[in-house]
């Protein structure tokens, strides 16, 4: 039994306390948050059945009961049926003064490897970008006298051959289309940050979405009302979560479904270059029922010209991680056949600014 409720609340990490037959006594805010499932949802169920963890614990934790001994697991996969799963450290330890009570810590990750590995292929992806960009004006030109002879071949044409200068004016617009699109990711202005509320933009992004390309989906809305505001450019994150809710409704077909989820997640930090974190609580996640990802493009969905779709261009995903990364956010995916999730992590208003607005 927990002595201190002022302390096992005020928990940053999220904690559960286990009875003697492996079911959850109690659990702190933080748990709440970090599993998504209320108090009333953990307390009296089998923790196994509430925590996911991508590891064969039960024995290892039976050792550690009987033995009155801690047991450290590091770097295992933990979510919940409410919530895809984050790389954490796991800890038991026997509660003192409790019989057969244990108690188990969740300690989520830093980001900092995958944001490392992320920054490296996103510089890759910018080299990539200019060298298309030094082309792009050299090729557009061509491709229009290109198109221009096509056309006027067709005057004097009939049957196959009038097709073919079809196809070729067709296919040089499509790849002047492809170019231009090239040319827009590298003349992005960088983001003007200010205070945004996250859904404003959503439902914004939402309703265009409704009465244009996701007209035949079903959009579910799953707001944490209390999320306090954002540091990002509402263009901007408007045309990510755009992006998102087109991409979604492209994998969707007739009668599915889109949902758009925020919640508060306060164990989620970046590492910065300069060594410094920040943190990144505020959670946007978009989720469709589609095929899911194709498993061989699932690691690199994020890079330019990797796309699932034919035809598909692969930039409208790059494009939005590099929106995201200039207005110090993170994304991410998690893709299962009838689950794609992509989550927008984002920081909230810097305290000196927001003490600013307040007193303006």
């Amino acid at each position: 039994m927990i002595t201190d409720p002022d302390l096992w609340n005020s928990l940053p990490a999220p904690a559960l306390l286990l009875n003697a037959d492996d079911t959850v006594a109690d659990s702190n805010p933080a748990a709440e948050n970090f599993l998504n499932l209320s108090a009333k949802a953990l307390v009296g169920a089998l923790v196994w059945d509430k925590v996911m963890i991508d590891a064969p614990l039960e024995e290892a934790f039976g050792r550690a009961r009987n033995t009155r001994t801690p047991l450290f697991v590091n770097d295992v996969d933990v979510g919940s049926g409410e919530r895809p799963p984050l790389q954490c450290n796991v800890q038991f330890a026997p509660l003192s003064g409790a019989q057969n009570q244990m108690l188990m810590l969740i300690s989520p990750r830093e980001i900092s490897t995958r944001i490392a590995q992320n920054a490296q292929s996103y510089r890759a992806a910018r080299s990539a970008i200019g060298m298309a960009e030094m082309l792009a004006h050299e090729i557009k030109n061509p491709l229009a006298g290109i198109a221009g002879s096509a056309q006027l071949l067709s005057m004097g044409l009939s049957g196959e051959d009038l097709e073919l200068t079809h196809l070729i004016v067709e296919e040089t617009r499509r790849i002047v289309k492809l170019l231009e699109q090239v040319e827009q990711f590298g003349n992005l202005q960088l983001p003007k940050l200010k205070p945004v509320n996250i859904h404003d933009v959503l439902d914004r992004a939402r309703q265009s979405a409704s009465v244009g390309f996701g007209a035949h989906m079903m959009m579910i809305e799953n707001y944490d009302p209390s999320l306090p505001p954002t540091h990002a450019d509402a263009d901007q994150l408007q045309q990510v979560f755009l992006n998102l809710l087109k991409n979604a409704a492209e994998a969707g077909g007739p009668g599915g479904s889109i949902t758009l989820r925020t919640f508060y997640e306060p164990a989620l930090r970046l590492r910065r270059k300069d060594g410094t974190q920040a943190r990144l609580p505020l959670q946007v996640e978009i989720i469709d029922d589609g095929p899911g990802l194709p498993p061989d493009i699932a690691a690199e969905v994020f890079e330019p010209f990797v796309s699932g779709r034919e035809n598909g261009t692969g930039l409208g995903l790059a494009l939005v991680s590099k929106l995201v990364a200039d207005m110090g956010g993170w994304i991410s995916v998690n893709s299962v056949p009838g689950r794609t999730v992509f989550r927008v992590s984002l920081p909230t208003v810097p305290r000196h600014l927001a003490q600013q607005e307040e007193d303006d």
